[in-house]
């Protein structure tokens, strides 16, 4: 079975526990790493091994926890999506780190036409987004901003259009 492969990274100055941190915020009341004008990162409790959420019409469960350094989410739905994505630290010296996403899905019959047309490319800008997010937690600013690709503005005008919790 054929599997993407999906990463996005930013690396950031600033210390990797305060990188971690923002792993930590994933959800809660102070996130500071989902981007607000995305459907919110929902847990049933705090994070920790075992717990449900999801944003939009993705689901979830923790399936690994290391506070600070590391998040698994491994997919729940939709059907057919089978896999996992998490946010990772990597230190590069007591200033310095590099936040990473990585995307493991190998999605079934019509989900991957579903994966190509649809979700990836939101995927994308949502993790660049939310890499953006990150860089202004820690710094104030983002040096280089993401900008969204034409495809992504319509798909997005699409689902807010679906699924109003999707506007800002």
């Amino acid at each position: 079975m054929i599997a993407v492969l999906n990463v996005h990274e930013r690396t950031l100055p600033a210390a990797p526990g305060a990188v971690g941190a923002l792993i930590d915020s994933l959800g809660g009341e102070q996130d500071r790493l989902w981007p607000s004008n995305w459907p919110p990162v929902r847990f049933e409790r705090p994070l920790a091994v075992g717990v449900s959420g999801g944003h939009g019409p993705v689901r979830y469960v923790i399936s690994q926890y290391v506070p600070g350094q590391w998040v698994r989410f491994r997919f729940t739905g939709p059907r057919g999506f089978h896999g996992f994505h998490e946010f990772s630290v990597e230190p590069l010296g007591p200033r310095h780190a590099v936040l990473r996403h990585t995307l493991v899905l190998r999605p079934r019959g019509v989900r991957w036409l579903g994966w190509l047309l649809f979700f990836r490319p939101l995927h994308n800008a949502a993790f660049r987004h939310s890499l953006d997010c990150a860089e202004r937690a820690l710094t104030g600013r983002v040096a280089h901003p993401v900008r969204w690709s034409r495809h992504e503005r319509l798909l997005r005008a699409a689902a807010v259009r679906l699924a109003p919790r999707w506007a800002a």
